[in-house]
């Protein structure tokens, strides 16, 4: 692939509520399947309101957050150094690998966000907590 091109309109959503093995139970636009990512993913998410990301990590995975509507709650930082953060549209955060990050849609309207995460791999959410003596 030497380059792709798709309107989000034309990405499908994807709810899942219906995939067993990933919670939350929200919609999604997989951007990055849709284009043929192989070195990255990219997602847009929508929120309801009260809807979150729960606080989690990932042993391998980096990933960049944008909101591109509503108004969030991030929780964000190592266990036990965590701080709640308000973002709303045109904020970006990151988290490195085996750093806690999580969000919630705090607004009374529904909130959309775009992440990225790298490199692609099965790298399901950790407990955060639990990271300080694991070993990877």
């Amino acid at each position: 692939m030497e380059y792709e091109l798709v309107d989000l309109d034309d990405v499908p959503v994807t709810d899942l509520s219906g995939v067993e093995s990933v919670p939350p139970d929200l919609n999604i636009r997989p951007v990055g399947e849709h284009l043929g990512l192989s070195e990255m993913r990219a997602t847009v998410w929508y929120f309801d309101p009260g809807e979150e990301i729960q606080y989690h990590a990932h042993s391998e995975q980096e990933e960049l957050y944008f909101v591109l509507e509503g108004a969030f709650s991030l929780k964000l930082g190592r266990s036990g150094e965590t701080e709640y953060v308000d973002a709303g549209p045109g904020t970006f955060w990151v988290a490195e690998p085996k750093v806690g990050h999580g969000h919630r849609n705090v607004g009374d309207d529904r909130g959309v966000v775009l992440s990225f995460g790298a490199p692609p791999v099965d790298d399901p959410g950790l407990n955060p907590h639990d990271l300080e003596h694991a070993e990877f």
